[in-house]
C-alpha cells in the first residue's frame, strides 16, 4: 500500500471515529434526546448536565477515545513519512509527522460537524485532548491538570475548555515538539475556541452555567387573559336610532 493511500484511508478513519455521536448514544440509553436539551451540545458537558454525572463522565472518556486512538493508529503505521518543504530564507525545513496531525484534525471536525447527525456537534475539546495525548502523552497530561485547575477555581467547564486549548500551544513549544505538532495544537485550541462561541457570549452577559448548577425551570406561561372580542364596525349600533 503506498503512503498515500494509507495516509487517505487514516485521515477518513479519523472523520469517522470523531463523527461517532456517543453523547447522543448514551443520552438516548436513558431516553433523552440530548439534543432538544440544555446548550443541544452532544458533548460531556451537556450529557453531564442534562444526563447525569456518571454518564458525562463516560461521554469525555469515550470523546477522548475516539481523537487518542486513530492519532495513535496513524503514529504508528505512518512512521512519520509524509513529509512537506517549508522554504526558510535559503533553508528548507523537512515537516514531518504531518499525517498525525490531519487525522486528529478531522477527529476533532468529525466531532464538531459529524456526519451522522447532520453535520453538527459538540465542541471537540475533550476529543481535542485524546488527540494532544496521543501526540505527547506529557502535554496532553499537564493540559488535562490545566483543565481540571480551572474548572476547580472557576466552576465553569467553558472557559477551563478554552484554557486548556490555549496552554496546548505553550506546553507543545515548551517541550520541543515537531513544528508540525505545535501548528496542529494552535489549530485545535482555535477550534475550541470558535465552537465555544455562543459560550463567549454568555460568560460576557454573565450568564454561563457553572458545575452544580441545575438548569433553570422555564418561566411558567402567563395564564391566557380573555381576548377582547373585535366586533366590526357596521355591526355596531350607535345611539342615533335612540335619539
Amino acid at each position: 500500500m503506498s503512503g498515500l493511500l494509507l495516509a487517505l484511508i487514516l485521515i477518513v478513519v479519523g472523520y469517522i471515529s470523531g463523527a461517532l455521536p456517543f453523547g447522543v448514544w448514551v443520552a438516548a440509553a436513558r431516553g433523552i434526546d440530548i439534543r432538544k436539551m440544555g446548550s443541544g451540545s452532544t458533548g460531556a458537558t451537556n450529557v453531564y448536565r442534562c444526563v447525569g454525572k456518571k454518564e458525562g463522565i463516560l461521554v469525555m472518556i469515550l470523546d477522548m477515545l475516539k481523537g487518542y486512538l486513530p492519532v495513535t493508529a496513524a503514529i504508528f503505521l505512518d512512521h512519520g513519512n509524509m513529509t512537506a518543504s517549508l522554504p526558510m530564507g535559503a533553508a528548507t525545513v523537512q515537516i514531518g509527522d504531518l499525517v498525525p496531525c490531519f487525522v486528529g484534525a478531522m477527529c476533532m471536525i468529525g466531532h464538531s460537524k459529524s456526519c451522522f447527525l447532520g453535520f453538527t456537534g459538540g465542541k471537540s475539546a475533550a476529543t481535542g485532548l485524546g488527540t494532544i495525548t496521543a501526540l505527547n502523552p506529557a502535554v496532553g497530561g499537564l493540559v488535562f491538570i490545566v483543565f481540571l485547575s480551572t474548572i476547580y477555581l472557576t466552576k465553569i467547564v467553558s472557559v477551563a475548555s478554552m484554557t486548556a486549548g490555549i496552554v496546548d500551544v505553550i506546553f507543545m513549544a515548551l517541550f520541543k515538539a515537531p513544528p508540525a505538532f505545535i501548528g496542529y495544537a494552535a489549530f485545535g485550541g482555535l477550534l475550541v475556541i470558535i465552537r465555544h462561541k455562543a459560550n463567549i457570549q454568555r460568560l460576557m452577559n454573565g450568564t454561563e452555567p457553572r458545575i452544580g448548577e441545575k438548569a433553570k425551570a422555564p418561566k411558567p406561561e402567563e395564564e391566557s387573559q380573555p381576548k377582547p372580542i373585535d366586533i366590526p364596525s357596521d355591526q355596531v349600533k350607535t345611539d342615533e336610532s335612540n335619539s
